[in-house]
């Protein structure tokens, strides 16, 4: 690899088939599939950009140590990182969603919430709950989960849970209801700052043709 190899940290699924089309439109194609390929560095059709495969939680962290040059994020996984050192240019209109709270559809939220009473809430991500319920003055505990968020008032694990919602079937299926809205989600680019000053002129070219690309789509 030289010096100027560009590196592109990407997660599995949603984020990767929708960052395909921006890539195509900056004339680069990926070219093995990560479902069938067990390759974590996949090469594309410049031999001097490579994509890595990460998890999704740990892209914002490759482009901040500059292990990849730049990356895409959702808004949900860089508001939990914090975003420490990284660059970042554009909404890319993509992998939409929205991060919502969820009951139990017998649990009276209002009332609790009005009364005051303190919440059990699980969920992935800690910091965008405890800001939202800081913010409307209402005490929560705060109970992490990694996965399957929809149990936690099924089982009494808790009231509450704070989690991404796309269609809103899954929480059908649980009996579970929207509460309330906190924040729309989509990903975003996410560029290294050093790398951006090494290699500006390759970096540039992608970045603007991301945007393009992603201005054309909204």
């Amino acid at each position: 690899m030289t010096d100027q190899t560009i590196t592109l940290a990407l997660s599995k699924g949603r984020i990767f088939e929708e960052t395909l089309p921006l890539l195509k439109a900056a004339g680069i194609e990926v070219t093995e599939d990560p479902e069938k390929s067990r390759k974590l560095i996949l090469p594309t059709s410049d031999p001097q950009i490579r994509v890595v495969i990460v998890r999704a939680s740990d892209v914002p962290t490759y482009v901040q140590y500059g292990a990849a040059d730049f990356g895409v994020a959702g808004k949900d996984v860089l508001l939990e990182h914090g975003g420490e050192g990284l660059y970042q240019p554009i909404d890319l209109h993509i992998a939409k969603c929205r991060m919502s709270v969820a009951v139990h559809s017998g649990f009276d939220y209002a009332n609790a919430v009005r009364q005051g009473a303190r919440l059990r809430v699980a969920t992935k991500y800690v910091q965008v709950a405890r800001e939202h319920f800081a913010e409307k003055g209402v005490h929560v505990d705060l109970i992490k989960l990694y996965g399957s968020m929809e149990l936690g008032p099924l089982v009494g694990l808790s009231d509450a849970i704070v989690d991404l919602v796309s269609t809103g079937s899954t929480l059908r299926a649980n009996n579970l209801v929207e509460v309330e809205h906190i924040m729309d989600i989509s990903a975003r680019l996410v560029v290294n700052r050093a790398a951006l000053k090494l290699k500006r002129e390759k970096l540039q070219s992608i970045i603007d043709a991301f945007d393009r690309a992603s201005r054309s789509e909204k």
